[in-house]
């Protein structure tokens, strides 16, 4: 019989899609050429957030701002832990202004920013579990970004190597279902094809019960889902996923967010945690 999940009150960020659109492409995701339904897509993002308010989360918004088509992916804007921020700084130049616009939105909030000095894309690659922060290189985020973290939250770092340009985040392969605590190890779902060998052997001695995901769901957005502990926002097309969840004591909540995988970007990508 699967433990009894609980869920967590969370903080969330996010930016509405008010100028989101693919005009340039960065990852296999991305077309040029590729059409936008762009009511569908403030009607799919409208849902995530009344999702999260009807789940007792608190969510709080930054403003878009016109040019910044990709602002609407959140998490890659920050780490926020223990209350303290580490900004981004991001691979592609189209998305440089977004550091600006978020750490404006942050240093209102009564937030200080640290700027890393290296490629850094904030949640996008670092993922906070059981106490260490999971840290993703291979296509965006660097190794050097990797010390600056450490130093900066001075929690040790779990470097980890992604290796198919499918999964050029590590969100996109890898989510935190359950963060753990004195009574009970973290918990997380990944795609162990995502990552090197190495680096799968990290994850397979870190979390001996993790759930594994098949390419199918991964291809899916189903790992770029957001967790509370129990309840479980997933992309309802990554149905093996789904089912592996509620097998583990999970409530999976679908929310459709297929207008964004037009970007590369799914529920999490969508999300920023504030973590006090």
């Amino acid at each position: 019989m699967p433990p009894r999940r609980v869920s967590r009150p969370r903080r969330y960020l996010v930016c509405e899609p008010r100028y989101y659109d693919v005009q340039y492409a960065i990852n296999p995701w991305m077309r040029e050429d590729g059409e936008v339904d762009h009511d569908l897509a403030r009607a799919q993002w409208k849902t995530l957030v009344s999702t999260y308010l009807d789940l007792g989360h608190t969510v709080e918004q930054v403003q878009p701002e016109p040019g910044l088509v990709d602002m609407v992916f959140a998490a890659n804007s920050a780490l926020v832990l223990g209350g303290r921020v580490l900004g981004s700084r991001f691979h592609a130049p189209q998305r440089r202004p977004e550091e600006a616009a978020y750490e404006t939105w942050f240093k209102g909030a009564g937030f200080e920013v640290y700027r890393p000095e290296s490629v850094c894309e904030g949640e996008g690659d670092l993922v906070p579990a059981g106490g260490f922060v999971l840290a993703g290189t291979g296509f965006r985020t660097t190794p050097t970004a990797h010390r600056e973290v450490q130093e900066f939250f001075g929690v040790p770092v779990v470097g980890l190597q992604l290796v198919d340009p499918y999964f050029y985040h590590l969100d996109t392969a890898l989510f935190v279902l359950d963060d753990g605590g004195a009574d009970r190890p973290a918990h997380i779902a990944y795609h162990p094809e995502a990552f090197s060998p190495g680096s799968r052997e990290v994850l397979a001695r870190m979390f001996p019960d993790a759930l594994i995901a098949t390419r199918e769901d991964a291809m899916a957005f189903g790992l770029n889902s957001v967790s509370d502990g129990r309840n479980v926002l997933v992309a309802p097309q990554a149905e093996g996923l789904i089912g592996r969840l509620e097998a583990h004591g999970y409530v999976p909540v679908p929310v459709d967010l297929s207008e964004f995988h037009k970007s590369g970007g799914g529920i999490k990508c969508c999300t920023q945690e504030i973590r006090a």
